[in-house]
């Protein structure tokens, strides 16, 4: 990478295709993958929980990620999430993402009941300890543990711990995490507070919303990041109501709905998700189509530094 920093930019949380058997569809990953790098993205970041990995088998993890690495051009970065039970395990899909040729991970604390501060600090250590960078990924109404700021702190005294993403929605904490570990950068995890986030400081944006509106998103972004208010704020306000469905319970559904709505293949989720409500799916319509209205620039492709 040019920059020697693969998690910076947007990275798109990828979802996961199936097929109507409900297998999963390698073909259809992979050139879902190769578009959106060429419409701009700066990575792609499998079997996190728009990947629904939770629903994959071993095999098709590992499949996913392989597949990904594949189809992945050159500037490109891949960081699977190698969210686990336990920290064997999530060192385990961690190694497997190094032979596979990923650029990083995102690593969840361990699933399943909630872990003291000092069996989260070693579950990180484990993960560290295969070499790869390592973004730390906050979603406590996930994974019931939240990584606050102090405990973020402790967990960044690791070697290899290069970020988090921050998905509580709270801008106050890239204010804390900036105080307590400097050293670490934040990355947007939750859609609809990208903007907010990222005039703050944030140096990348790990996105739902790009796997239907890939340029939409990166152009929201790099006018973010260049202060540029008096253009990025009317696209903000247009592109809100659809960012908003990725902070939803039904945020998988529902971004597989738009990724449909936009002309792409979504295809349905693997149960326990079902599709979306009939209003849902109306509203989720006519917020593609408000956004697919708004007057976008070209986006100039090149990742922050």
């Amino acid at each position: 990478m040019g920059t020697g920093r693969p998690w910076r930019g947007v990275l798109v949380a990828v979802t996961t295709p199936f097929r109507a058997d409900l297998s999963v569809d390698v073909d259809q990953l992979q050139e879902h993958v190769r578009w959106l790098a060429a419409e701009g993205c700066h990575g792609v970041a499998p079997c996190v929980s728009m990947g629904e990995y939770r629903a994959l088998s071993d095999d098709e993890r590992a499949t996913v990620v392989r597949a990904t690495v594949e189809a992945a051009p050159a500037g490109c970065a891949v960081l699977p999430g190698v969210g686990g039970y336990g920290s064997r395990q999530a060192r385990r899909w961690a190694e497997q993402a190094a032979e596979a040729g990923a650029h990083g991970v995102l690593a969840r604390p361990p699933d399943g009941p909630a872990a003291r501060d000092a069996d989260v600090v070693a579950h990180y250590r484990e993960v560290a300890a295969v070499g790869l960078p390592v973004v730390a990924h906050n979603e406590p109404c996930a994974s019931r543990i939240d990584l606050t700021p102090e405990l973020l702190a402790t967990v960044a005294e690791i070697d290899g711990i290069v970020a988090v993403k921050e998905v509580t929605g709270d801008v106050r904490r890239l204010h804390r995490l900036r105080d307590l570990c400097p050293h670490v950068d934040v990355l947007v995890g939750a859609d609809d507070v990208v903007l907010e986030l990222v005039l703050c400081g944030a140096r990348g944006w790990v996105a739902a919303l790009p796997n239907a509106l890939p340029r939409l998103a990166v152009r929201l972004y790099e006018l973010g990041i260049a202060r540029d208010l008096g253009r990025a704020l009317p696209l903000y306000a247009e592109l809100h109501p659809i960012l908003g469905w990725a902070s939803r319970p039904e945020s998988v559904q529902a971004v597989k709905f738009a990724m449909a709505c936009a002309g792409r293949i979504g295809g349905r989720c693997r149960p326990p998700r079902g599709p979306l409500p009939v209003a849902a799916a109306d509203q989720v319509r006519r917020d593609v189509l408000r956004a697919l209205a708004a007057t976008v620039e070209p986006a100039s492709g090149g990742r922050p530094g």
